[in-house]
């Protein structure tokens, strides 16, 4: 493939767009009362709060385009931009809008983005069979920031100098994971700070959406307290939480003498045996009893079991001190659970916590891959914002095709939303010219027809 030489440029159409995809996912939004529940939610009184229900839908849709900065919401002012929307406003106009948050209106605007959430769900397939099982996955990143004037700004246990992102994402077998709640800390904040209410917004937030069902908490070690698993059991909810190598989990494994209790299962490096008929793999799996935070009061001891996966040490000279002879041979991986999946069941589940990562890669990959703003409030309403937008797009992707559903968000926006357009007029109605042969057409019609109306018919 070769650029032809008789090619020239200019910059002077005033009927065409980039972004023609944003028609339909803006649609969307409006028939999920985004706007509304911005009004009837978000409080800001000062100079540049005024008209929030124009502003967040227009931040919203420019990292739903692709916007990671403030300057970036410059695209959404290009070429027929105005005459395919309304409600535009300038970077500057939209930056200053944001420094006018403070901790409790980014409070408001979470509470616009789980309403919004359960909006979504009403009106896309987003949480198929969320009846049956939900899984609710909790974790945090550290998003690197530069310079001495963000506030907030730190060192934490990633050794990186930035803000932490706490993250919690609903998610069912059937579908991909959306973003139920989030919470900006100070970068050096622990890990499980915060975290139990987190859980406890979540969990409502998930049951809003029709998660009537098996809802399951899972998390990393980091957040094995007894305050996060005290708020999912409130809510009604089961755990399955990697458990800190304490003594007393040690202690709990070291009762596991019979070697007929491990039963192998079927890891990334089984290889079958055809001798045997049967997977060989170092890993392997055991379940015992266990009564979690026993140093608290007898009324605060929570009772489960521990999923355990032994995986054979590759380097036995690296046993951590204090282990003894018995993890001479293994590395010893334990879970929490209180769930009454069988054991086979319940480690897969709980590998499965891994998803929340992708979340973690798209939202760099898109409008976390800055937080634009000195003020810390300004950067935690950025997040909220940003989790609205992946719900959007997520949604967005569901109406459109099975494919799309569990695409990434960039796969969405490339295939859906940065569409090239070019804008004319035919019976006082606006008409979108699109590339012909555009390879995602059928899902982009559907879309579109699911939000706008059935596109017209190109002319002979």
């Amino acid at each position: 493939m070769r650029v032809s030489h008789n090619v020239s440029a200019v910059f002077d159409d005033p009927n065409l767009v980039s972004c023609a995809g944003l028609a339909p996912v803006l649609a969307l939004a409006d028939r999920c009362g985004l706007a509304d529940l911005v009004a009837a939610k978000l409080t800001l009184k000062a100079a540049g709060g005024v008209n929030a229900a124009v502003k967040v839908p227009a931040l919203v849709a420019g990292m739903v385009a692709g916007a990671d900065s403030i300057d970036d919401m410059d695209l959404l002012r290009h070429g027929g931009m105005g005459r395919l929307f309304t409600g535009i406003r300038a970077p500057s106009t939209l930056g200053t809008f944001l420094r006018t948050f403070t901790f409790g209106h980014v409070r408001q605007l979470d509470a616009v983005a789980a309403g919004f959430l359960v909006n979504l769900t009403k009106t896309a397939p987003v949480l198929r069979d969320a009846a049956t099982v939900t899984f609710l996955d909790i974790d945090d990143t550290v998003k690197a920031t530069h310079g001495y004037t963000k506030q907030g700004a730190g060192y934490g246990y990633s050794g990186v100098k930035g803000l932490n992102a706490l993250i919690a994402t609903v998610s069912t077998p059937t579908s991909a994971p959306l973003i139920a709640a989030t919470r900006l800390r100070k970068g050096s904040a622990n890990s499980a700070r915060g975290a139990a209410r987190l859980v406890a917004d979540a969990l409502a937030t998930t049951k809003r959406c029709g998660a009537t069902g098996l809802v399951i908490v899972r998390a990393d070690s980091a957040y094995f307290s007894h305050d996060v698993v005290a708020a999912a059991r409130r809510a009604g909810a089961k755990v399955s939480i990697t458990a800190r190598m304490n003594p007393a989990v040690l202690l709990a494994i070291s009762a596991i003498d019979d070697e007929t209790a491990w039963t192998p299962i079927q890891y990334p490096n089984a290889i079958w045996d055809e001798d045997e008929q049967r997977l060989v793999s170092d890993a392997e799996v055991a379940e015992i009893p266990f009564t979690a935070f026993t140093s608290r009061t007898k009324s605060e001891h929570l009772d489960g079991r521990l999923i355990v996966r032994r995986v054979k040490r590759l380097n036995p000279a690296s046993i951590p001190a204090g282990q003894g002879e018995l993890f001479a041979t293994y590395r010893h991986h334990a879970v929490f659970t209180d769930t009454s999946l069988p054991m086979l069941q319940a480690e897969t589940t709980h590998r499965g916590h891994a998803i929340i990562e992708q979340v973690h890669a798209d939202l760099r990959a898109g409008p976390l891959a800055h937080l634009p703003s000195s003020s810390f409030s300004a950067n935690g309403a950025w997040l909220v914002l940003a989790a609205i937008g992946f719900n959007l797009t997520r949604a967005a992707g569901a109406i459109a095709s099975v494919f799309h559903a569990k695409a990434t968000t960039a796969t969405i926006r490339r295939h859906l939303i940065t569409v090239p357009a070019r804008i004319a007029s035919s019976a006082r109605r606006l008409v979108l010219h699109l590339p012909r042969d555009w390879p995602w057409q059928d899902g982009w019609e559907q879309l579109f027809a699911s939000t706008c109306g059935p596109p017209t018919a190109a002319r002979p």
